[in-house]
């Protein structure tokens, strides 16, 4: 079975990402933007390699981060289901723009029992459903589902700093609450075009769309809002340019600054309405989640936050009920 009911509905079955990165050989610095200080310096110092050979002991670190997160999510009763590595052919497609297997969040979502591929905007990460796919032939293919892929991007002009029109709809930017979604858009991911496109699918089976426009440093919505479980988040009202959607407008909201969002403060992962997980260097967050009857369980995720992404990035829910 294939559905996904919320963001917090209890966690049954997700795809864990795996940890893989090229630099690309030609660098963006305005792809840069949502990530630390220095991040422009790295990539032009490493074009063209691996993230392992630049760094093999931060590599195993990485590796070992998804390790204990997989642990604790199994733990909690949750089938953990992984991703295959590219292959040599599926890295070297693009040495220009790299490439990337390290985020299934975002490649590929699941609302209600529509299975979605979504339409990416950075060039390296374009391509990062393939080795997703040998995974859907398993899972979504026999599945009782929907299963429906974005139109693939066109081709920009290389002095197009937004890479064109899209359309670009990725799972980031998506959060589910029963009938309605949440489509946030900050210029650096999902557009307006892909909202649009995203809105033609759903409607006409019951959801209500929303646009959320998101400050233009903040990567995905999930980067800024957290649902934790129903009339809870975990909020960066600064992140939200239209403030806090009039659906959300009664929850209870755990304020975080726009430098925490950024670091990925938001971007924890409820396993139920009673279990949530977060980063150690977010305590004081999980000490206030904590206080509302919650189980917190931290697992450190420094190397994975240093890409711009979590543990909601790096997972992808096939079941939640």
């Amino acid at each position: 079975m294939i559905f996904v009911q919320s963001e917090f509905a209890r966690l049954q079955k997700v795809v864990l990402a795996e940890s893989e990165f090229g630099y690309p050989l030609e660098v963006r610095a305005s792809d840069l933007r949502f990530l630390a200080d220095g991040a422009e310096e790295d990539s032009i110092a490493n074009r063209g390699r691996s993230f392992a050979e630049a760094y093999p002991d931060l590599q195993l670190q990485w590796e070992t981060e998804r390790k204990v997160f997989r642990q604790t999510l199994e733990k909690h009763g949750v089938e953990v289901l992984t991703v295959r590595k590219l292959t040599i052919a599926e890295k070297e497609m693009s040495p220009k723009d790299g490439y990337s297997n390290f985020f299934t969040r975002d490649p590929f979502f699941v609302i209600g029992n529509t299975v979605v591929e979504g339409a990416m905007r950075f060039l390296h990460r374009r391509h990062e459903v393939w080795p997703l796919r040998d995974l859907f032939l398993r899972e979504v293919y026999p599945a009782d589902c929907m299963y429906v892929a974005a139109p693939y991007p066109e081709i920009a002009d290389e002095r197009d700093l937004t890479l064109g029109n899209g359309p670009f709809i990725e799972g980031g930017d998506v959060l589910v609450l029963d009938k309605h979604v949440f489509v946030g858009n900050s210029g650096l991911a999902s557009n307006e075009l892909g909202f649009r496109w995203l809105s033609k699918l759903l409607t006409p089976l019951g959801y209500t769309v929303q646009s959320v426009r998101l400050h233009p440093e903040i990567l995905h919505l999930d980067c800024a809002l957290g649902l934790v479980r129903k009339g809870l988040m975990v909020l960066c009202e600064e992140a939200l340019l239209d403030g806090v959607p009039v659906v959300l407008k009664d929850w209870k909201s755990i304020s975080v600054t726009l430098d925490e969002a950024k670091n990925l403060a938001t971007n924890g992962l409820p396993i139920s309405e009673e279990v949530y997980i977060t980063d150690p260097a977010f305590r004081h967050i999980g000490e206030q989640i904590e206080q509302e009857g919650i189980q917190v369980e931290y697992v450190d995720f420094r190397i994975s936050r240093s890409f711009g992404g979590a543990f909601r990035c790096s997972t992808q829910p096939l079941l939640r009920a």
